[in-house]
């Protein structure tokens, strides 16, 4: 049912990769499932770019240096940190979104539309025993200098991507019923 693939998708992160690639076949499949997320007007913001082989170190160079030109004391842990996870996934997806061009509908629609695809991606690699986190540094404002983006188009983030050992742990959440008001009059 998929109220359990939704209770068991967690976040996995490149540290528990375990560097097995993953199949352009399996990325496909991911990546078709974000393209039945909803949206207004059918806009389809979703765009997305696989980074893999070489571009994964270039990614991790790219944002290591960034933001070591932004940050006026950067964190030698972070700069190992931003150079290494990229290339420990199996695939990394930018997570991009085109704004209509006609601004036909607000912002936060077309962002909330691209989530949407995310959590389909996400969806999809926990049926598919495929780790995945998304992850949103403050330097994806800067992607335009490493991506080929199209007017109007953003990066919102990245989508890692790798195949892991062992079992995931069970998840918290309160209950609903302490999240809910039902307004019947």
């Amino acid at each position: 049912m998929i109220i359990d693939i939704i209770k068991k998708r967690r976040s996995v992160f490149p540290v528990q990769y375990n560097g097995t690639p993953i199949a352009k076949d399996d990325i496909e499949k991911v990546l078709e499932a974000a393209n039945w997320a909803p949206n207004h007007k059918c806009t389809e913001p979703w765009r997305f770019k696989v980074i893999q082989g070489e571009a994964q170190g270039r990614l991790g160079t790219f944002l290591a240096t960034k933001y070591e030109e932004l940050d006026p004391k950067p964190k030698a842990m972070k700069i190992k940190k931003l150079q290494e996870n990229p290339k420990m996934a199996g695939a990394i997806v930018a997570i991009c979104m085109q704004r209509d061009p006609k601004e036909s509908l607000p912002e936060w629609e077309e962002v909330a539309a691209v989530s949407m695809a995310v959590q389909n991606m996400w969806l999809q690699c926990t049926e598919m025993g495929i780790g995945s986190y998304w992850s949103s540094p403050g330097l994806i404002k800067h992607m335009g200098e490493f991506l080929n983006l199209a007017e109007g188009e953003k990066c919102l983030g990245f989508f890692y991507m790798g195949n892991f050992d062992g079992e995931l742990g069970e998840g918290k959440r309160e209950p609903i019923e302490t999240k809910t008001e039902w307004i019947t009059e």
